[in-house]
């Protein structure tokens, strides 16, 4: 993340002070630069075309210097140097889409957004906003879990990747490592084998199907932890492997152990555009379930 400039997606409320929160920590220990994004919705035309009201656009704009003026003071308070960030006024309908035509404008190479504010506490929700950058932004898309600003860790420890083999997923790998590298945790990458549905726990391990898929996810994650083997040795980053096996996404995601300091990676579904993101039915079930913020990558992101 080094000499990335990561956009954030500012309101003033619980979710902006989570995705700020966020968005320093990523700051403090990469060396990155911010920009603070708050996107305020248009004008509307009056009294013939190309006309707006004066009073709301004033009142828009007020609005807008406020909460760009509480990001500020918060970062002061998180210990980000203000020369690393820059603070910046959006007009769209969509907050999300906005945020997509600010990354694109910018060249942000990670964008970063609170959850929903009716979510589950210490769980990602997905809002109206993160909706619209999980289905079209071009920049990889972090989240914070809601209350992330009130248990924030102090540093990071691990980043675990969710790891499906399929097209176009050496790129989006190869990113989440250098994620790692920059922010100088280790790599954890997991697979997880669901089990038939209907099928008693006991038979896990001894049922021909899910014994099957087993060999083939340990395969397959060691096919990736070849791939990364020649940076990880140059880096000296710590890599490692696990299956994990389970009854769906949610048990199993919460059978592994996710600490404090965690940051779980996945890859958009193969289903999307390329070099998009887009969250598909499985990995929006890894999303909602993730105890720790969650990074969605383009589908064919290149390394660099």
């Amino acid at each position: 993340m080094d000499n990335l400039n990561i956009l954030v997606g500012y309101s003033p409320d619980d979710r902006g002070d989570d995705a700020l929160t966020l968005a320093a920590l990523v700051a403090r220990t990469a060396g990155s630069s911010l920009t603070i994004a708050h996107v305020r919705p248009p004008a509307w035309p009056t009294r013939g075309a190309g006309s707006v009201d004066a009073e709301w656009v004033a009142y828009l704009k007020e609005q807008s210097e406020e909460a760009l003026r509480q990001a500020r003071d918060r970062l002061k308070e998180l210990k980000v140097p203000a020369r690393r960030a820059d603070f910046q006024m959006y007009s769209h309908r969509g907050s999300g889409r906005g945020l997509i035509a600010a990354a694109e404008e910018i060249g942000a190479g990670l964008i970063i957004v609170g959850s929903a504010p009716r979510g589950r506490r210490d769980r990602v929700a997905i809002g109206s906003t993160a909706d619209q950058l999980l289905h079209g932004s071009p920049a990889p898309v972090m989240m914070a879990p809601r209350g992330f600003a009130e248990s924030a860790p102090k540093k990071f420890e691990r980043l675990t990747i969710a790891y499906w083999r399929r097209r176009e997923v050496e790129g989006p790998l190869l990113r989440s490592a250098q994620y790692a590298q920059s922010l100088g945790v280790p790599v954890r990458l997991v697979t997880m084998v669901l089990r038939p549905a209907g099928l008693p726990a006991r038979f896990l391990r001894s049922h021909d199907v899910v014994e099957r898929q087993v060999e083939q996810a340990e395969k397959d994650l060691a096919y990736a932890a070849r791939l990364l083997g020649p940076s990880a040795r140059e880096s000296g980053l710590e890599l490692t492997t696990e299956t994990a096996v389970g009854a769906g996404i949610a048990k199993t995601l919460g059978g592994l152990d996710i600490g404090e300091g965690e940051i779980l990676a996945l890859m958009s579904s193969h289903e999307g555009p390329l070099r998009k993101v887009f969250l598909g039915e499985r990995s929006g079930k890894i999303v909602r379930a993730a105890p720790c913020p969650v990074i969605v990558l383009p589908r064919g992101l290149t390394s660099r």
